[in-house]
């Protein structure tokens, strides 16, 4: 039996990485309209922020708008649009520790809706943090294995980030 719902999620991409900051300097980076702008989005993306009411229940909202060639010419070939709005709800705020975001993936082709559950922990470690990032699974190996790609690299945008906030 085929189905195009995600099988029960559970999460599949770990992510890992310490940086040479003050936790919240992080914090506002996930949780701020300027900061979430300033590293979301893998290379060749970037995003706007239409809403981030950050409390349990918040929404947020905001346009993944691919600007590189070659992305804008995946997208093309995937029959989805240079441009979208994501959505997600915040489930869990503990400031300066955790943060959970529920997005609905609702912009793949052909796929019904699902939720898709994001957790970061922060653990600040002298002059350090170390950010765990956990992330379900999506509808199928594929696009898991595209989703652990695109945190790979918008992860490489968060130390020019921090910079920034210097």
């Amino acid at each position: 039996m085929t189905t195009n719902t995600p099988r029960a999620s559970q999460a599949v991409i770990r992510l890992e990485r310490r940086y040479e900051a003050d936790v919240e300097d992080l914090w506002y980076l996930w949780t701020t309209k300027e900061g979430f702008e300033s590293w979301w989005g893998p290379e060749g993306f970037r995003v706007e922020v239409r809403k981030l009411d950050l409390r349990v229940g918040g929404e947020l909202e905001y346009d993944m708008i691919a600007v590189a060639p070659e992305q804008i010419e995946f997208l093309r070939k995937a029959n989805m649009p240079a441009s979208h709005g994501t959505r997600g709800t915040f489930a869990q705020i503990a400031p300066f520790e955790r943060l959970e975001i529920i997005h609905m993936i609702d912009f793949i082709p052909g796929k019904r809706p699902y939720e898709n559950r994001t957790r970061v922990e922060f653990f600040p470690e002298g002059n350090s943090v170390r950010m765990l990032i956990t992330v379900d699974e999506h509808h199928d190996e594929q696009w898991t294995r595209l989703a652990t790609m695109g945190w790979e690299s918008q992860l490489t945008k968060l130390p020019g980030a921090l910079a920034a906030r210097k």
